[in-house]
């Protein structure tokens, strides 16, 4: 068995993956935070003082609990609490401003806020709350989740930026929720019908909005991911946590997938490499689930310092498409081979994943998760199937699908078809069932009327010895209408002259796919989750009026 779920794909009520480690596992510990350890009995206990504070202020049953939280203990505390009193949990970007903040919790009819101690994110929030409908606001102080070697150091240090006393009567300090002898009264929890996250995303249209995922997608679809990682040991593992847990990647496969194995989760507040290099030393990570450009970096610090990641020995990268180098050389580092899964946020998030036990194959993203039927459809006429090898758009069935957008019904009838979900990826399956997703159809070039995937001209690059990251967008263009552009980043050390790139391209793309220009930058655009960033470059575009 991968994980302390049932080999049978069941709905489940998300805390009940707490309930089954802390059973299994009472004394393994269950998280750390800078050296700090709690063991799994120890956050059972949080989780259900917390979700009584939460009842004894009055949160109920089907309550939005809003948690713009980094990644800290508080931020799993909270996630299983407001789940365990059947409240729905809406997770928030603690980078949004204040316009994003007012939007989403309107939107969701969140009425509780969890946030942390750091001014910069509390006063965002204090900003909007009460116009917006916010109830209550729970302030988490870091400091205390430190050891205790460090806390009075960091709040020191940390004071100018650390919100202090006294606040608005609507305020709730953490320790104040979780103090006195409320008793927790669990929801009774139908985990078909009843929604544990709204998750917003931008979907296929670009305009965010709230996918609805009840706690049978997301216990289903750790369930689903666990099955894919072999040998996995309960109670053992060690999970890096460097993705933060409010992405729907991390949420699911490192907090719930985490949890369902009674793996450690070792909690960082942001990435920072050489932060998470001597946390790696000190931890012995067993686990990582990142994104593509932590696995590059981690590579890139380790083989500078000659540090030794070799602890390492399960990974899955998500969320953008992986370079084969950047997965070689990690695996030359660790002897654990990174494979590769897609997925979207509708679909809780993972549809196919690469198995460690199987030859790679280039530019895959694996097979379809277990009980996961992928179509691939025409992309002009979407009601015809395309035989294998041919490409078309990404449709998905599964038991990890939300159930729609939150007040948009025409959006969600609108992203089915013949009831599978349509993904907005344009990809392909072979013959043996393998995914190969080539690129999003708004991303899709349209050249003198040929289509040009930017996922090929990303690809081409990556092979170049100098190339560190990529990302190719469509401009206008006079003639042809659209052409790529690429932008890129070098390695340290490296140089490449835009017109070196170019020619190095003509020997590996058709005329048609060539970029019409190569600009070489410093950095490139990324999101929270560490993704480079289409839509920064894109907007940097419109305004300088190039589009």
């Amino acid at each position: 068995m991968h994980s302390l779920l049932s080999d049978v794909l069941e709905p489940l009520a998300v805390p009940v993956l707490l309930d089954r480690a802390v059973a299994a596992f009472p004394e393994q510990p269950a998280m750390s935070f800078f050296g700090r350890r709690w063991k799994y009995r120890e956050l059972a206990d949080l989780v259900d003082r917390a979700g009584a504070g939460l009842q004894a202020h009055g949160v109920v049953a089907g309550d939005r609990v809003g948690l713009c939280l980094p990644n800290t203990p508080y931020s799993v505390i909270f996630y299983y609490a407001a789940l365990r009193i059947g409240a729905v949990v809406v997770n928030y970007n603690p980078l949004y401003v204040a316009k994003e903040l007012r939007l989403q919790i309107i939107d969701s009819a969140t009425t509780t806020m969890v946030v942390p101690d750091i001014t910069a994110i509390f006063d965002k929030v204090a900003e909007v709350a009460e116009s917006c409908g916010v109830k209550r606001t729970i302030v988490c102080p870091i400091a205390d989740m430190l050891p205790a070697a460090i806390a009075d150091g960091y709040r020191m240090s940390q004071q100018a930026t650390t919100t202090q006393p006294p606040w608005p009567p609507r305020v709730i300090p953490y320790l104040q929720l979780i103090e006195g002898n409320n008793v927790l009264r669990p929801a009774d929890i139908d985990p078909v019908r009843d929604l544990a996250v709204l998750q917003y995303t931008g979907g296929t249209t670009g305009v965010p909005k709230a996918a609805m995922l009840t706690h049978g997608n997301l216990t289903i679809n750790a369930a689903q991911v666990c099955r894919v990682m072999p040998n996995l040991q309960l109670g053992q593992e060690r999970m890096m946590v460097v993705l933060p847990l409010f992405h729907v990647f991390a949420m699911t496969s490192v907090l719930n997938g985490g949890i369902a194995v009674a793996a450690e989760l070792i909690l960082h507040m942001r990435f920072d490499v050489d932060t998470v290099l001597a946390s790696i030393a000190r931890d012995k990570p067993t686990l990582l689930h990142a994104v593509p450009t932590i696995y590059g970096a981690l590579s890139a610090a380790a083989e500078t310092h000659k540090i030794d990641i070799a602890s390492i020995r399960a990974c899955i990268s998500g969320g953008a498409p992986l370079p084969a180098e950047v997965g070689l050389r990690f695996e030359a580092l660790t002897g654990a081979r990174v494979t590769e899964g897609y997925g979207l946020t509708e679909a809780s998030p993972t549809v196919s994943c690469g198995s460690p036990e199987e030859a790679v194959r280039p530019g895959s993203v694996g097979r379809p998760l277990y009980a996961t039927e992928i179509e691939i459809r025409d992309i002009v006429d979407v009601t015809r199937h395309l035989p294998v090898g041919e490409r078309g758009e990404i449709c998905v069935r599964g038991p990890q699908v939300m159930v729609g957008y939150l007040n948009r019904p025409l959006e969600t009838a609108a992203s089915f078809i013949d009831g599978a979900l349509r993904t907005g990826d344009i990809g392909y399956l072979d013959a043996d069932g393998y995914l190969y997703v080539t690129d999003r159809l708004k991303d899709l070039i349209i050249c003198s009327g040929f289509n040009v995937y930017p996922r090929v001209i990303e690809d081409a690059l990556y092979e170049h010895p100098a190339v560190a990251e990529v990302i190719v967008i469509g401009v206008p263009d006079p003639y042809r209408g659209q052409a790529p552009h690429a932008y890129v980043t070098l390695r340290p050390g490296m140089q490449a002259e835009p017109e070196q790139l170019r020619e190095f391209l003509r020997d590996h793309l058709s005329p048609i796919e060539l970029p019409s220009r190569v600009e070489i930058r410093s950095r490139l655009p990324k999101t929270a989750v560490g993704k480079l960033s289409k839509k920064d470059l894109i907007a940097e575009l419109a305004l300088a009026g190039r589009t």
